[in-house]
């Protein structure tokens, strides 16, 4: 590893095949440094709330080595012109593939002009985190904690971090499905249930011993216009899948009572509790049915949100949340794959 002699971007790409099918993707990436924003300046969104320890874990990590290995994940949005602008013909400076099969590519762009056409077309965006919450808000408090100490508000490495900002509206943008199994709760009715979920939901009984790949398939064909989701009981299994388009509540996953806080199955599933409720824990990939996450200490519903590879809703969905100020339940989305640290290392000092 050494050190950049010039200013320099660096294209990045990953090759893979999306999990569950044979469709071969690609997704197409600037790493930069980008300058650490308040969120209210209304320059970066996010659209997931954080906790505290990963966060005082990744502090003192950066306060030791004074330095950023990992990418945080931004989305901005255009037509392509960024992407044009580092297209290359070059071999790599740098390939490897990881352990899932995904191939990931390094090009170093030092040319001025073309860096120049980048930061312009990148000036007046707005960004949103997709993935690595915990480390830009770390990188936040990281910049204060060097500014307070230095007493000098110039501008500093520490007022950067590494990003790898990734067009929203690339096809190669796939969101995966996430499940989650509820447990614990005191009192579940699956009739009050269906009486909840059908406010917002068209609800209908299915057979809960489909195989993984016949639920998947189920969720993908309903997806494609609203958002839709499985939910298995000890005995029973309920495809939902929203009514009203337009009804912005329901990116909260379930139905009225998560919105009315009524019902038994309300103090597990608000907007907010979904993330800290103990008996929540989600799941990415294929829905493992039948419902044997009904039985024992799993008296809650299993349910898996939409997957369409396609399906640019999917990503409007996080555009309009994050851009309204607010935030999905925690670990609502799965932006695959995951990004590959240590290829390119930010020093800040």
């Amino acid at each position: 590893m050494k050190a950049d002699n010039e200013p320099s971007f660096y294209t990045y790409t990953q090759s893979f095949t999306v999990p569950g099918s044979d469709v071969k993707a690609e997704r197409r990436g600037l790493i930069a440094a980008g300058l650490i924003e308040e969120y209210g300046a209304g320059v970066v969104f996010r659209h997931e709330q954080t906790l505290a320890k990963p966060k005082s874990d990744r502090l003192n990590l950066l306060r030791a080595t004074k330095a950023h290995f990992g990418h945080i994940f931004m989305l901005y949005s255009d037509a392509g012109e960024v992407d044009a602008l580092l297209a290359s013909q070059a071999a790599p400076d740098i390939e490897v593939v990881d352990e899932y099969q995904v191939t990931h590519r390094v090009w170093k762009v030092s040319d001025s002009e073309v860096i120049t056409a980048v930061q312009e077309k990148m000036r007046e965006q707005r960004l949103i985190i997709a993935d690595g919450h915990h480390r830009y808000e770390t990188s936040l408090n990281y910049r204060n904690e060097r500014r307070a100490a230095a007493k000098d508000q110039g501008p500093a490495p520490y007022d950067a971090v590494m990003m790898t900002l990734v067009n929203m509206n690339s096809p190669g943008l796939v969101i995966l499905p996430t499940h989650r199994v509820v447990h614990g709760l005191a009192a579940f009715s699956v009739e009050k249930f269906v009486e909840d979920a059908r406010r917002l939901f068209s609800v209908e009984e299915v057979v809960p011993t489909m195989s993984a790949s016949h639920a998947t398939a189920v969720l993908r064909e309903s997806g494609k216009c609203n958002t839709a989701l499985i939910a298995v009981t000890a005995s029973r299994a309920f495809s939902c899948i929203r009514r009203n388009p337009s009804e912005r509540r329901s990116f909260r996953v379930l139905a009225a009572a998560a919105s009315t806080g009524r019902g038994p199955i309300a103090q597990g599933f608000t907007r907010r509790s979904l993330g800290a409720f103990r008996g929540v824990n989600p799941k990415s990939g294929e829905p493992e049915l039948p419902a044997r996450h009904g039985r024992g200490n799993c008296t809650g519903a299993k349910w898996g949100q939409r997957y369409v590879p396609d399906d640019p809703c999917r990503m409007a969905q996080v555009r309009d949340i994050a851009f309204a100020g607010e935030v999905l339940p925690q670990k609502s989305t799965d932006f695959f794959p995951k990004m590959l640290d240590g290829l390119t290392i930010y020093a800040v000092d």
